[in-house]
């Protein structure tokens, strides 16, 4: 039991460091292999308030979707050797792993789901703030780093929604803190 609870912490705290530092830094320059994820995931999801067709493809034809299951499968596997030792720390990061395709998949298929019931990642995609919020199945990690920051349904929210438009917020680039 504790090791399947390390096992649920530790993929946590790995959602984290992978979205953040491998996604969002290496990916942020477009020759990396993980540009994918700034490049063509953020601009969508932020130019089709959430939505992201991509899910919707079959895996042959969707890139962005082929890298994001191999990314979770290779990170799962790396685990699987401790399965003798570790079966409960090797479960939770199999479960973990299917989760995070799970919620993330959904939340990009129907923001509404997304928004109330995993609002860290709508906050991380809508939010004023594209570089926070990184956890997608739960904002543990976002909690003990202090990366939380709340957006739907906040009056930030409101008052955004109320203004026009900007011209180019939808480029990659967050509209300003309210």
């Amino acid at each position: 039991m504790l090791g399947f609870l390390v096992g649920l912490v530790a993929s946590n705290a790995g959602e984290w460091v992978i979205h953040k530092y491998v996604l969002h830094g290496l990916g942020r320059r477009k020759q990396s292999y993980w540009a994918f994820h700034w490049h063509e995931h953020h601009r969508t999801a932020r130019r089709s308030g959430g939505v992201d067709p991509m899910y919707r493809e079959p895996f042959r034809r969707a890139r962005a979707k082929r890298r994001e299951v191999l990314g979770l499968l290779s990170n799962a596997a790396l685990v699987t050797p401790l399965w003798r030792v570790a079966p409960g720390f090797v479960g939770a990061v199999w479960l973990s792993a299917g989760a995070y395709y799970y919620v993330h998949r959904r939340a990009h298929l129907d923001p509404a789901w997304a928004r109330r019931w995993v609002p860290w990642h709508y906050d991380h995609h809508m939010g004023p703030r594209q570089h926070a919020n990184w956890c997608v199945t739960l904002p543990l990690w976002d909690w003990v780093m202090g990366t939380r920051e709340p957006w739907a349904g906040t009056e930030a929210e409101r008052q955004a929604q109320a203004r026009p438009a900007r011209k180019g917020a939808d480029e990659g680039a967050a509209p300003a803190k309210a």
